[in-house]
């Protein structure tokens, strides 16, 4: 039996978000710009078209943005993350294996089922129905030749947005393999492209036919089960699930300069406090904090320090967690500078199942409690609704986000309101 791969890609994602609730924006370029509104995240296809690229700077494009119309919004991630969900709870009822490979992807193991085709349609009506997301298909027998196929969908119009390489004769397959960059080809970087297009191997269909044992020579392991794939031989299995994270990492630009050890400490809190949410929804526990500050890499002045802080034993309990990172903090401070930026690492973190037991156990359990039920607020009400004192109230550090559209379906006071 054929294996059959699908991979299912949102389009423009971030911009799809945003269009959903504002449908004055479909046929006008947009572009999501990243933390404090630096560089670009996300394109329209009206901005592909202008030549603009991803992380191109903002602050270089606003005369171009002024001559064509260029509308920039503010990440929104809480809205991003929202939409992502719905989307990959209703793919998961197409196929008994998932792996969801990235916000706005994930592969779908359709092995033995028929009429392929008609079943990325469904997918693809189902979503956009649902959700509101546009999505395109590629199926194939190996996933990287269903990101092959998943960007021949979105690129041909004539396979309206469903490209299922299985179907294809092998002379048709290659005619469009040859067509294809061999820069588009899943895991070949910029470095390995140029040195690809030195050896004269341009396309997709070049590499595919080149010899193994000189990919191998050249290249190593990796790229040479990437040749493996593209002949048809599976390499790279469904991962239905995921791995253990090693680290949890939140670090964030600061909107203006801090100076203050008070204001990183707000700062530091509140990363560590949605670092200790993430470890939660993981089901995990941390043994080890790290905390670091960085002043501007444009200042003559510099100065980035970072502390790794072990922890007693593993937890998830914020107020412990807060509590090591700012004895860190507050152990790397140097008065004088000036402060861009801060960042919370979590670190040797085990399932929570996997705890050492101890002959203070009864003594946790007050404290998964009060997690649980902040945690529960929080989802509930918003997020934030419930936080530590030390965060602060007036956060003059924040990242900027001037533009950002309303967490529409997260936040109960940014409802999309319908007028008459």
């Amino acid at each position: 039996m054929k294996r059959a791969i699908a991979l299912v890609d949102c389009n423009n994602f971030y911009v799809s978000c945003e269009r959903l609730f504002r449908p004055d924006l479909e046929g006008k370029p947009v572009v999501i710009l990243s933390n404090n509104d630096g560089c670009v995240v996300s394109r329209s296809q009206e901005v592909r078209d202008l030549g603009i690229m991803m992380a191109a700077p903002w602050f270089k494009l606003k005369d171009l943005a002024k001559k064509h119309g260029i509308i920039a919004l503010s990440s929104n991630y809480a809205l991003y993350a929202d939409l992502s969900n719905r989307v990959m709870r209703l793919l998961a009822q197409y196929a008994p294996n998932q792996e969801i490979y990235s916000i706005d992807e994930c592969f779908l193991d359709m092995t033995g089922m028929t009429e392929l085709t008609r079943h990325g349609q469904q997918m693809r009506h189902t979503v956009r129905q649902y959700v509101g997301i546009p999505v395109c298909v590629g199926i194939a027998s190996t996933k990287t030749l269903a990101k092959l196929a998943n960007h021949v969908a979105k690129k041909q119009p004539h396979f309206n947005g469903v490209c299922n390489f299985n179907d294809l004769p092998v002379d048709e397959l290659n005619t469009l393999l040859e067509k294809i960059e061999v820069g588009e080809v899943w895991g070949v970087g910029r470095r390995t492209t140029l040195r690809l297009q030195q050896m004269g191997i341009t396309t997709v269909l070049n590499l595919k036919n080149s010899p193994a044992s000189r990919i191998r020579a050249e290249f190593g392991v990796v790229l040479a089960r990437t040749l493996s794939e593209l002949g048809g031989t599976v390499c790279l299995e469904l991962d239905e699930l995921s791995s253990p994270r090693q680290q949890i990492i939140c670090s964030r630009s600061f909107g203006a300069s801090v100076v203050q050890l008070s204001e990183l400490e707000q700062a530091v809190i509140a990363y560590t406090t949605r670092a200790a949410e993430k470890l939660r929804q993981s089901h995990s526990l941390a043994t080890c904090v790290q905390v670091s500050i960085r002043t501007s890499p444009h200042q003559a002045r510099q100065y980035q320090p970072d502390m790794n802080i072990p922890l007693a034993e593993p937890t998830d309990d914020t107020r412990v967690l807060c509590h090591a990172a700012l004895s860190g903090l507050r152990q790397i401070y140097r008065s004088g500078y000036t402060y861009q930026k801060a960042g919370v690492t979590l670190s040797g973190i085990i399932a929570a199942s996997d705890r050492p037991r101890t002959l203070f156990d009864d003594v946790a359990a007050p404290s998964a409690a009060l997690m649980a039920t902040i945690d529960g607020i929080n989802r509930r009400m918003g997020s934030g609704t419930i936080r530590l004192l030390g965060e602060g109230i007036k956060k003059n550090w924040a990242m900027k986000r001037g533009n950002r559209s309303p967490r529409y379906t997260t936040e109960l006071t940014e409802l999309a309101v319908a007028k008459a």
